[in-house]
C-alpha cells in the first residue's frame, strides 16, 4: 500500500502531523513548488527565494531520515502550477491507496485540499497541524458567550496551559503584562547584534538564480540573501538571539532607529511560520533564560506574549472569521496605496526607511509595520484590502492567517474592533517618541501646518474628524476627540486643509511627498 503524503511550504518540520505514525516504506513524501502559490500576489523576490530554498534543503532533511520525496521543482517543464495538478501528477505516478496531509493554513488552500477526495476518488485524511497551542476547537471554546475577544485574555489562557512564567496559578512577577515596560527609545550601541549572515550554498544559489530569472517584475531585491535556509541554521540564529539580543528586547521592542532594521529583535518570525523551528520549544528556551537569571522578565513575557498570545490568536480569528474577512472595511476607505509602497522614495524618513528596508530585507519589525506603514495607510484611508495584499507581498514571514487579522484588524481597523479595541493611529509625536527618523526628516515634527509641517500631524486629526460618526464613542479616543473638540475653528479649517492639500498631493502620480 502506498501513501501519498504532500507537504506544503510551510509545513518544514519531520514533526509535521502528516507523518506521524506512518511507515516511511509504505510513503512517498510530495513536495511541489508551483506557478499558484509564488503568484497568486506579488511576493517579494526575497520571500520566494527563502520558501523555495527551505523547500529544497528540507527535501534533503527528510530523505536523511528515510523518507521517500518525489520534489518537484518551479522549472520542471511538466510542472502543473498548482496544488491540484501535482496532485494528480504525482497519483499516476505512484497510484496510492490514500492521502494524507495536515490541515492548510489558508482558506485558499485548505479549500484545495478539501476538494481533493472527491476529485481524485481516493480517501484524504487531513489532520490538524499540532504545532499550535490552540486547536480550531478550543479556540472557538475560548470565544463561546464573551462579548469582546481581546488577546489579552486569551494569552492569560494560554500561559495557564502552557505553564509558561508562571508559578503556581499565579503569573510571574504577579502581573501578567510588562508591555508598558517594552517602551524605551533606544540610542545607537556600538554593540547593538546583528542577525547571523548565512552564506547561501549551491542549492540556494540556484534557487536564487531561479527567482531572479522568473520573478524580475515582483518587488524587492536578491541582493545579499542572508536567510537561514535550514533547520540547523535556524537554530544557530536562535541562540544567538538567545545569547545576545533577548536581554535587551524589552526595553527596546517598539524602539526605531535609522538605517538599524534589527535592534534587538529575534528576526526568527519567517522560521517559525515556515515550520523550521517550532515556537512552543522556543517560548520555553526563552523562559528558562529568564529562570537562569539571564534575562529581565520584561524581556521574556515581552517575547513571549507575541508567540503564545498575538500569534495563537491571530491565528485563531482567522479560521474563526472565515474567508470573508479579507472584505471588511469598517471606515470605508478606499484610496489606493501611493506609488512609494513600492519604490522608498518619500521625503517622510520614518516611511523611507521602513518601506527601503523592507524593500531590501523583505523584514520590518512590528513597530515599524503597525506605527509607521500601517499607521500612514490608515490615517489617509487607504482600501484595507489593498493594505493587506502590500503586506502579503513583502514581508518574508507573511502568510495570510497570521498577516490578514494583524493588517485589516490591528493595523486598519478595518474589523471595526473585532481584533484591537482602538485604531493605531498617531501623530508625528508618536515617531519622534519612539525613533531618530524624524531628526533627519525634512518635514518638522512639531509643526501641524505649513510646507514643512509633518504631514502626519495634520493626517492624524483629519483621520478623527473624517471618521467621528464611527469612532466618536470610542472610549479609548475620548482624550483625543476632547482635545480635538476644544480646538478653535479656525485651527480645524487649517489643520483640515493642510490634510486634503496633502492628499491631493498624494494623488498626482508624479509628485513626491
Amino acid at each position: 500500500m502506498t501513501i501519498l503524503i504532500p507537504i506544503l511550504g510551510d509545513q518544514l518540520t519531520p514533526a509535521i502531523t502528516s507523518l506521524d505514525g506512518v511507515d516511511a516504506a509504505s510513503a512517498v513524501v510530495l513536495m511541489m513548488e508551483v506557478a499558484d502559490e509564488t503568484t497568486y500576489v506579488r511576493h517579494h523576490k526575497k520571500k520566494i527565494a527563502f520558501i523555495l530554498a527551505a523547500m529544497r534543503h528540507h527535501a534533503e532533511r527528510l530523505r536523511g531520515l528515510g523518507w521517500t520525496v518525489d520534489y518537484v521543482p518551479l522549472d520542471d517543464p511538466d510542472n502543473a502550477g498548482s496544488f491540484t495538478g501535482e496532485i494528480a501528477r504525482a497519483i499516476e505516478r505512484h497510484a496510492p491507496e490514500r492521502i494524507i496531509v495536515t490541515e492548510a493554513g489558508e482558506w485558499r488552500v485548505a479549500a484545495m485540499l478539501e476538494n481533493w477526495e472527491t476529485l481524485f476518488g481516493l480517501p484524504v485524511e487531513i489532520r490538524a497541524d499540532t504545532r499550535f497551542i490552540a486547536s480550531h476547537a478550543a479556540f472557538e471554546a475560548w470565544c463561546e458567550g464573551r462579548k469582546q475577544l481581546r488577546m489579552e485574555y486569551f494569552y492569560r489562557e494560554m500561559r495557564r496551559e502552557t505553564g509558561l512564567l508562571m508559578n503556581g496559578d499565579e503569573p510571574a512577577g504577579g502581573i501578567w503584562n510588562y508591555d508598558s515596560e517594552n517602551r524605551k527609545p533606544a540610542e545607537r550601541d556600538l554593540l547593538m547584534p546583528r542577525p547571523i549572515a548565512f552564506r547561501p550554498d549551491a542549492t540556494t544559489r540556484a534557487v536564487i538564480a531561479l527567482v531572479a530569472d522568473r520573478f524580475a517584475d515582483h518587488p524587492g531585491t536578491l541582493d545579499t540573501f542572508t536567510f537561514a535556509v535550514t533547520h540547523e541554521e535556524a537554530m544557530r540564529q536562535q541562540r544567538h538571539f538567545l545569547n545576545d539580543a533577548l536581554p535587551r528586547f524589552g526595553d527596546y521592542q517598539d524602539a526605531m532607529l535609522s538605517d538599524e532594521p534589527y535592534l534587538w529583535h529575534s528576526t526568527l518570525s519567517p522560521y517559525l511560520n515556515a515550520g523550521l523551528l517550532d515556537p512552543l520549544d522556543l517560548c520555553r528556551k526563552v523562559e528558562a533564560r529568564w529562570r537562569d537569571g539571564d534575562v529581565p522578565l520584561n524581556a521574556a513575557e515581552g517575547f513571549i506574549r507575541q508567540i503564545i498570545g498575538w500569534r495563537e490568536y491571530v491565528r485563531g480569528i482567522y479560521w474563526r472569521e472565515g474567508p470573508d474577512y479579507v472584505r471588511r472595511n469598517f471606515l470605508g476607505a478606499k484610496r489606493a496605496l501611493p506609488g512609494f509602497y513600492w519604490s522608498g522614495e518619500t521625503d517622510m524618513n520614518c516611511l523611507s526607511q521602513a518601506i527601503g528596508q523592507t524593500l531590501d530585507l523583505a523584514y520590518a519589525h512590528h513597530i515599524q509595520r503597525l506605527m509607521i506603514t500601517g499607521n500612514f495607510a490608515l490615517l489617509i484611508g487607504a482600501d484595507p484590502a489593498q493594505v493587506h495584499q502590500w503586506y502579503l507581498e513583502v514581508y518574508a514571514d507573511a502568510y495570510e492567517w497570521v498577516e490578514l487579522p494583524n493588517t485589516l484588524g490591528m493595523s486598519q481597523f478595518g474589523d471595526g474592533g473585532l481584533l484591537g479595541s482602538k485604531p493605531y493611529a498617531a501623530s508625528g509625536a508618536y515617531i519622534n517618541r519612539m525613533s531618530d527618523y524624524c531628526r533627519r526628516c525634512r518635514y518638522d515634527v512639531k509643526q501641524r501646518t505649513g510646507e514643512d509641517a509633518c504631514p502626519f500631524n495634520a493626517l492624524y486629526w483629519d483621520f478623527l474628524a473624517r471618521n467621528e460618526a464611527r469612532l466618536g464613542d470610542n472610549p479609548r479616543l475620548a482624550m483625543p476627540y476632547r482635545t480635538w473638540a476644544k480646538m478653535a475653528a479656525a485651527d480645524k479649517r487649517a489643520i483640515r486643509a493642510a490634510a486634503h492639500a496633502f492628499l491631493d498631493r498624494l494623488d498626482e502620480a508624479d509628485t513626491r511627498v
